[in-house]
């Protein structure tokens, strides 16, 4: 009975042990991945900002606005690779009302990705407003089990990858996090018509050229690669060629992340850092212990077994046969 027993718990134990190696090293490559059914709404405000209204045909100074985005998986256009996910942005003014604020400007992007890497790849409908572009870098997220390092996010203002440096760490409501910034310096985005009484020339129509400098800083949990926290600094403007100095401003403001969508973030982060951890260091070392220790029990329980059969058998050796 204690050689059957000693045979079942070390093919238990040496089970276990494969079992924690799968868990290790096979698993995580196939269970954790950024989820298809994506769906989350986040904003961020600021204060005192300036911007071109297109109802009134004036700036607007002093301004409180707010940034909703609405992002939401497309699960068929998804696989076991590569997510798509749908983002509309919302830009209103909510000076003088909270809900739902005047609308300053709309904007839509879809971008597929790597589930695993965050990875930007061209397929299934990418496409930024109405324009299909080529795409690479960074997009919603960066890779799960985010490094230290420099990264390359793509610009949807830009229309191309920027360099986003990592600066250091911080902490956001409790959770460690790296943070990265990208600097854009006066990067003109094109040319825009419109009449030149806006602008204080005289003329029916001119076309002044676009600009743009940004500091954009994202606070990301190393362990899903997710943004927490963002705070966009920008800078959009007309320029007039004739003097070179500011001839309308489209945008100039700072918007952070708001703390309820800080909150939501970050608990969505830690719980996926939980199902990571479980997945990928104590599940393995559960597995690791109890197949051990299996395996223990049922070489030892052998060795008693064999051991006392010798013993016995030694035992019937020594007694004198019958006459």
């Amino acid at each position: 009975m204690r050689r059957v027993l000693g045979v079942v718990l070390t093919g238990l134990g040496a089970f276990f042990l494969v079992v924690a190696l799968l868990f290790r090293f096979y698993m995580p490559g196939q269970v954790i991945k950024f989820p298809l059914n994506e769906y989350s709404v986040s904003s961020l405000t600021g204060t005192n900002a300036t911007y071109f209204s297109s109802q009134t045909g004036a700036e607007v100074t002093g301004a409180t606005i707010r940034a909703v985005s609405t992002v939401q998986g497309d699960v068929a256009a998804g696989s076991s690779s590569t997510a798509v996910w749908n983002d509309i942005v919302g830009v209103f003014d909510i000076t003088h009302s909270s809900s739902p604020g005047s609308p300053i400007s709309y904007s839509t992007e879809r971008l597929a990705f790597n589930r695993r890497t965050g990875l930007l790849t061209n397929c299934c409908g990418a496409a930024i407003g109405t324009k299909r572009v080529t795409m690479s870098g960074q997009g919603y997220v960066w890779p799960i089990g985010t490094q230290q390092k420099t990264y390359q996010i793509f610009d949807t203002s830009l229309l191309k990858p920027e360099p986003v440096t990592f600066t250091g760490t911080s902490t956001v409501d409790g959770m460690n996090v790296d943070i990265f910034a990208e600097y854009v310096n006066n990067v003109k985005l094109g040319t825009v018509s419109l009449p030149g009484s806006l602008v204080g020339i005289d003329q029916p129509t001119v076309a002044l050229p676009e600009y743009l400098s940004a500091v954009n800083t994202y606070y990301v949990d190393p362990g899903t690669g997710s943004p927490v926290k963002v705070v966009e600094s920008e800078n959009e403007s007309l320029t007039d060629p004739s003097t070179g100095g500011t001839a309308l401003t489209l945008l100039r403001g700072t918007l952070t992340t708001t703390p309820k969508s800080i909150t939501a973030a970050v608990n969505t982060a830690r719980s996926s850092d939980t199902e990571i951890s479980w997945v990928q260091d104590i599940g393995p070392l559960i597995g690791v212990l109890v197949g051990l220790v299996l395996l223990v029990l049922g070489i030892l329980l052998l060795i008693y077994q064999d051991r006392e059969l010798y013993e016995y058998e030694d035992y019937e050796a020594d007694v004198p046969a019958e006459a």
